[in-house]
């Protein structure tokens, strides 16, 4: 595999983005082909079967694309198909949950972890399960926030309805005294800044695309697929499964760059 091959990343919708915006950040020189499973959206309500088979779908075709290495974006995909499509693909896979759940322990300090995310994610119980692998006797407070998804794609971001919602969604965790709160959605970055001043300053905010670019970067690394340096830009993939109208009009808020095109794939 070629270390000027790009990075696969996928996610069922728009929200994986925020994972590419922390993988540029990190890693400048890498290119990208991005997939959003626009028509299949959300991951959440579907069963662990099926969406098992929508990963190993969108991973095989990255693959077909030559990615050397795929990132699922999706905590539901993560939840439910990472082990899959590790011994399926022949690339090195890299999910979401993982990297959050490490960084929690490490900043929690003994105190309670919070974590919230889609009523899918929670459901799973990926979170907790990561987090009591490395501490058994870590009490996770998980909490659904199935409202963040639809203010953050109106672009509510510091509206006070929004600020009303998040305060309700996380007046019990403060409460429980966290000392670490995990951002299980892909969407949920954007609402940072917010979510921070409620939760107050002792409390520190886990970005799973963050801490999934550094354990990305680390991969690579390892594995000699590092990019070299470029004397251009990168140039990257978007792709939508549908809408990619809206895609690209949403998209420039979870990239924080514009985007001029996104490819049209129907998976299925």
């Amino acid at each position: 595999m070629s270390p000027d091959a790009p990075i696969g990343v996928f996610d069922s919708g728009i929200g994986g983005l925020t994972v590419v915006r922390s993988l540029l950040a990190r890693l400048p020189h890498e290119r990208v082909i991005y997939v959003g499973d626009t028509a299949r959206v959300p991951y959440g309500p579907k069963s662990p079967d099926t969406v098992r088979r929508y990963a190993e779908e969108i991973g095989r075709w990255l693959v077909g694309e030559g990615v050397k290495a795929v990132v699922v974006a999706c905590n539901t995909a993560t939840a439910h198909a990472l082990d899959a499509l590790r011994s399926t693909l022949p690339v090195p896979v890299i999910g979401v949950v993982e990297p959050g759940a490490a960084a929690a322990v490490a900043s929690a300090s003994h105190t309670p972890i919070g974590v919230i995310g889609t009523v899918g994610t929670i459901a799973s119980g990926a979170y907790e399960r990561a987090i009591h692998a490395r501490v058994p006797e870590a009490t996770v407070l998980p909490r659904a926030c199935p409202l963040f998804v639809p203010l953050v794609e109106e672009g509510w971001l510091e509206h006070h309805v929004t600020e009303l919602v998040a305060r309700e969604y996380l007046a019990p965790l403060v409460a429980d005294g966290i000392g670490a709160l995990v951002l299980g959605c892909t969407h949920y970055p954007l609402l940072a800044p917010l979510l921070a001043r409620i939760v107050g300053p002792h409390v520190r905010l886990i970005d799973s695309a963050d801490e999934t670019a550094r354990v990305t970067a680390t991969t690579l690394d390892a594995h000699g697929l590092l990019a070299a340096v470029r004397a251009t830009p990168p140039r990257h993939r978007f792709v939508a499964s549908d809408a990619p109208d809206r895609f690209l009009a949403l998209g420039q808020r979870f990239l924080g760059q514009t985007l001029d095109h996104v490819e049209h794939v129907t998976f299925g």
